[in-house]
């Protein structure tokens, strides 16, 4: 199949760790036998002098295409009108990448045309089908349907987007319900689960695990002392605040937020708090390889998300031998299924910190843990989406 993936949620020059799923599930597909991918990922700018300033800056002098193993990555250029013009995504994408796509298709047809993302991408891709004549389907991740479908103007495309779609894919079964529940055609849909990299993340020797991200992160922690992870933008959806509140009735744990953003001033002040002060540590980005490490390092791994899909930090956490505590929101229920898995708890303090000290009182065995990611792999992942497009466009 020849297939032409349009996805702003895709890592670029310039940011380098944005969407890295996306192009973990690509990079499978693209080494399925048959497989012909050309990835689309439309970069938005906004006028002179906004575009002198970050995050755009980075991005402006993103080169035409990017290379990946097995596929070329295209980053043409729409215009962005930050906060106010989100609804108008969709027409301004599809006129950058219509030109591109018209060329490319004149040379080697394509079979279908696909987004990676519900919204701005879905309506986009499904401009550019119809100029192109093919069919198109859309994936579903979590905030793109849970943000965007409170905003009327883009609902109405999605719903539009979604009545037309060969196929339309989710990464859990709530999201699935959910998406119904918005109208979208049930029959249509199919729960696509995300991968993961078996060869990164696998359960490591804790204590080994520990020695060496403490040190790797210059941090000397007491020998006893629980070690808790919330991995995430830090931003107010992704709930460390809770987390935060929680370690003040967790004795001894100490809690490594990793990640970066623009609640980090109001979260270092947080946990300056008496019953936190000096057991929160702010790592800012880590790599992945260390990620990894800090998960098999981890007691438990928390996030106190608003609201999620099915989140990949969960699977790699499970897959590294660290038990979850996530609130029962998305696909948590179709993750957290065994007590090895961990707690489902609501977001709420008192219930977080009691999920937490269940957990390091018995904690599971790390093999029983990893074993629930076991179904998990970007190969798996790979061969259900050429599935779903055969499907959706059969020779």
């Amino acid at each position: 199949m020849r297939i032409l993936s349009v996805s702003t949620l895709f890592p670029a020059p310039g940011r380098a760790g944005f969407g890295r799923f996306v192009a973990h599930q690509m990079d499978g597909f693209a080494q399925t036998p048959g497989a012909d991918l050309v990835m689309v990922n439309p970069i938005g700018l906004p006028i002179w002098p906004l575009s002198r300033r970050a995050p755009y800056a980075a991005l402006a002098s993103c080169p035409a295409t990017s290379p990946r193993a097995g596929y070329t990555v295209h980053h043409p250029r729409f215009r962005l009108w930050p906060l106010v013009g989100g609804t108008g995504n969709p027409a301004r994408i599809a006129r950058a990448v219509l030109p591109l796509a018209r060329r490319l298709h004149a040379e080697q047809p394509f079979d279908l045309v696909d987004a990676q993302f519900f919204f701005p991408d879905g309506p986009a891709a499904m401009l550019v089908a119809q100029a192109l004549g093919l069919p198109f389907t859309i994936k579903a991740r979590g905030s793109d349907i849970h943000y965007w479908s409170t905003r009327p103007a883009a609902l109405a495309q999605m719903r539009a987007a979604a009545g037309q779609a060969a196929a339309l894919l989710a990464v859990s079964a709530a999201l699935k319900a959910d998406m119904v529940a918005l109208g979208m055609p049930e029959a249509r849909i199919h729960v696509h689960y995300t991968g993961l990299d078996h060869a990164r993340f696998f359960p490591r020797p804790q204590a080994s695990a520990r020695a060496d991200v403490l040190a790797a992160l210059g941090l000397a922690l007491p020998a006893a002392a629980p070690l808790l992870l919330c991995p995430g933008a830090l931003i107010a959806i992704k709930g460390q605040r809770l987390a935060i509140a929680a370690l003040a009735s967790v004795p001894r744990a100490h809690l490594l937020l990793a990640g970066s953003g623009s609640d980090e001033p109001a979260l270092r002040a947080l946990a300056e708090g008496p019953a936190t002060a000096g057991r929160v540590h702010f790592l800012g980005q880590v790599a992945p390889d260390l990620m990894a490490q800090a998960m098999s390092a981890a007691d438990v791994v928390v996030l106190p998300s608003e609201r999620e899909g099915l989140a990949n930090v969960w699977i790699e956490a499970l897959a590294s031998g660290a038990p979850l505590v996530i609130p029962p929101i998305g696909g948590a229920a179709e993750v957290v299924t065994t007590p090895a898995a961990g707690r489902l708890a609501a977001r709420d303090p008192a219930a977080i910190a009691s999920a937490i000290n269940a957990l390091l009182a018995a904690p599971p065995m790390r093999e029983e843990t990893a074993a629930a990611a076991a179904r998990f792999s970007w190969q798996a992942n790979a061969g259900a989406l050429a599935a779903i497009w055969q499907q959706a466009a059969p020779a």
